[in-house]
């Protein structure tokens, strides 16, 4: 059994798995100390106080369900910085040995997907109002705490005014339930929603979450993504068994050897399977992403998500795969506009993908990004949830 995150990082330190970073330590430092105090804590929400006799009287008759009493949970922690800088897998070594019976780690955009359908499926039963998503805001936080109340989130984010109005009333009541959140960010809370519709609503919510969760910068200057892909190929053909364990190591360099999952994204209601991920990096072949009827919305999904994608078993099309080839030009424009790394084990090179047939002038463009997400230039640049 381990001590905690604390010690693994430590260990994964002497073995030269990781470099020294003071920011990462401090991290660590402080995910020991939400450990500590995880052991033996468990929500226990108290019937509100407030009404007294009343309250119990209208709770016994079924005419009113009081507000729980806020309980007094461990301070989470919200971990910001760039990508590579290790905050995944400072959150991989926190919640694997959480001493906690309930947890869940999830992406943040899979997670306001999972509360939108919820929020559906309560109006749907027509318990909820039809046009406000508040009042099954308690009852669905009440959900969520009954099946996690330790909640990882993988990069926090907020483009929208649907999930900013959401977020306040969902949290206020996740805290008063005593649920304990960790989450990671490429974004301080103070940017979080920025220049947003009505953000001066949304404004609350970032005061609760400084109060709830203590807020860490990690902004080591190593991009240690970068630095793994840095001076290395990134398109390898042809295809074959030594382009098959190439992109295999690569992928367990990126995800510090995890191994990888099978996983799906929720959008707009269907699943998108995605054969293996780890650590925010997918990796798939072509004909699970463009061999199916995917479309722009599932193809920015996985942009949004992953800020690393491999893709291997890339073939050369001829104009029998047109819809393939279109598919794959919709999927590298998604990936290269939210500045994805972009990992590729192909036939041939790109500009022999598709040389000929409906869709080979529009190919080009693919071609010269194909290309272009070669080059350091590319690779440096800022992941866009």
């Amino acid at each position: 059994m381990s001590d905690g995150p604390l010690s693994l990082y430590r260990a994964r330190r002497g073995t030269g798995t990781l470099r020294p970073d003071p920011d990462q330590e401090l991290a660590a430092e402080k995910l020991q100390s939400l450990h500590k105090a995880l052991k033996g804590y468990s929500p226990q929400p108290a019937a509100g106080k407030a009404g007294g006799a009343k309250a119990g009287w209208l709770e016994r008759f079924g005419l009113g369900r009081p507000r729980p009493e806020p309980v007094e949970a461990p301070q989470g922690l919200y971990m910001y910085g760039g990508v590579g800088r290790g905050k995944s897998m400072l959150m991989d070594l926190f919640f694997d040995t959480a001493p906690v019976e309930k947890k869940r780690r999830v992406h943040f955009h899979e997670f306001m997907l999972e509360v939108h359908e919820r929020i559906h499926q309560h109006r749907q039963s027509g318990k909820g109002k039809a046009k406000d998503a508040d009042d099954s805001l308690p009852e669905l936080a009440r959900a969520l705490a009954d099946e996690a109340w330790l909640l990882c989130f993988d990069e926090f984010h907020v483009t929208n005014v649907v999930d900013a109005m959401i977020l306040g009333r969902l949290f206020t009541s996740l805290f008063d339930l005593g649920v304990v959140v960790v989450a990671t960010s490429n974004w301080p809370p103070d940017m979080l929603y920025k220049d947003g519709l009505q953000r001066e609503l949304f404004l609350p919510f970032i005061a609760l979450l400084k109060e709830k969760l203590d807020v860490l910068a990690l902004e080591g200057p190593t991009d240690y993504r970068l630095d793994r892909l840095q001076g290395k190929p990134v398109y390898f053909w042809p295809l074959g068994p030594d382009t098959d364990s190439r992109i295999r190591q690569t992928f367990e360099a990126l995800t510090d050897g995890a191994g990888g999952e099978p996983t799906h994204l929720l959008v707009q209601g269907r699943r998108v399977e995605i054969a293996c991920a780890a650590r925010c990096v997918a990796m798939a072949d072509f004909w699970s992403l463009c061999g199916k009827p995917l479309g722009a919305a599932d193809y920015i999904a996985i942009a949004t998500h992953f800020h690393t994608v491999l893709i291997h078993s890339v073939p050369t099309m001829k104009d029998e795969l047109r819809n393939e080839a279109k598919r794959f030009m919709t999927l590298i424009d998604a990936l290269y506009e939210h500045k994805v790394n972009l990992v590729v084990a192909a036939e041939g090179p790109p500009e022999r993908l598709y040389p000929e047939g409906t869709h080979a002038f529009e190919f080009e463009r693919t071609v010269s990004r194909l290309m272009e997400m070669q080059s350091e230039d590319y690779l440096r640049q800022q992941h866009l949830t």
